[in-house]
């Protein structure tokens, strides 16, 4: 197999756990949105430093990585924004699925690319070309449609897309690998995390291990369910290029998506369609001409050369 077939692959793979994670927090009942993530998070910490151990004896250099870190205060720093962040997005993510809000995290997910162009603008400056600014405004009046649908505007999504957005603008700015970088966000969550645990046992309202083994096993394997994607995604990212990336990633929500309306009948009333539909055209919209841009990008880099 090929280096970017392969990368394909991963990058596939990835997403379609992303995807798929909606089916496996339900399983977690009876614990709360909160408990869940807090096991994520030990779990997923625990996970993390195994993995860089592991890789450390076989040469590789996320412990050194690690290491240097101690002396780079801005980065670790910045980390931990990103952790506070990442916290926040998964904690209001496995509510919204636990509560049948499946759709709207959908949507959180569809329109985070726009919201991360909207970033780049505010925070970088960045310059946008006229469809991206046409597909900004498509996607507005989907939000509007589906503000006025719902009754109120699309909270959970917003934040989502929000959260995700500030969250991938540092890990932009940062440049730390996705293992450390996971290693130390999960770090810097870990110790509320285990006093939220330890006050949960000593009141006795913990779900863990009062459900049986198999539940138990269920919440220690959200660590698993955090790794397996990113470090998948890792492997895409290093393999094939950001188009390729940029149009996997619509894997994730569009799975989403089936699971809560065919799978959770959650409702989907004609103004919701309508409102998803614009997203999706901005989306299209965006995709198209991002591939047209970078192809005039490498032929114009090709030329310069010859």
């Amino acid at each position: 197999m090929t280096t970017d077939r392969r990368g394909f692959v991963f990058g596939v793979w990835a997403y379609t756990l992303w995807g798929l994670l909606p089916l496996y927090w339900p399983h977690l009942k009876p614990a709360s949105a909160a408990e869940v993530l807090a096991h994520r998070v030990v779990w997923s910490a625990l996970f993390a430093v195994l993995l860089v151990v592991f890789l450390a004896r076989r040469g590789g250099a996320a412990a050194r990585n690690l290491l240097a870190l101690r002396t780079d205060p801005r980065r670790v720093r910045l980390l931990t924004v990103a952790g506070v962040l990442i916290g926040g997005n998964w904690l209001a993510y496995i509510w919204a699925v636990n509560h049948d809000h499946v759709v709207e995290t959908a949507l959180g997910y569809y329109i985070n690319p726009l919201m991360t162009i909207a970033v780049g603008v505010v925070v970088l400056g960045e310059r946008l070309r006229r469809p991206q600014w046409v597909a900004i405004a498509i996607a507005g009046c989907g939000v509007v449609i589906l503000t006025v649908g719902y009754g109120r505007p699309p909270w959970i999504a917003l934040f989502l897309a929000v959260t995700f957005a500030a969250y991938s603008l540092i890990k932009k700015t940062v440049g730390v690998g996705a293992l450390e970088g996971l290693t130390v966000e999960t770090l810097v969550l870990l110790p509320p995390a285990l006093i939220f645990l330890g006050t949960l046992t000593v009141t006795g309202d913990s779900a863990f291990g009062r459900h049986g083994a198999g539940h138990a096993l269920l919440l220690a394997g959200a660590g698993i369910a955090t790794l397996t994607p990113l470090l998948l995604f890792a492997g895409a990212a290093s393999r094939v290029s950001l188009t390729t990336l940029g149009m996997l990633q619509y894997l994730a929500p569009t799975l989403q998506f089936f699971i809560g309306v065919v799978i959770n009948d959650e409702p989907l009333p004609t103004d919701r369609l309508v409102g998803f539909s614009l997203v999706w055209t901005a989306l299209v919209l965006i995709t198209s001409d991002s591939i047209r841009h970078q192809r005039r990008a490498l032929r114009l880099a090709v030329e310069a050369v010859t």
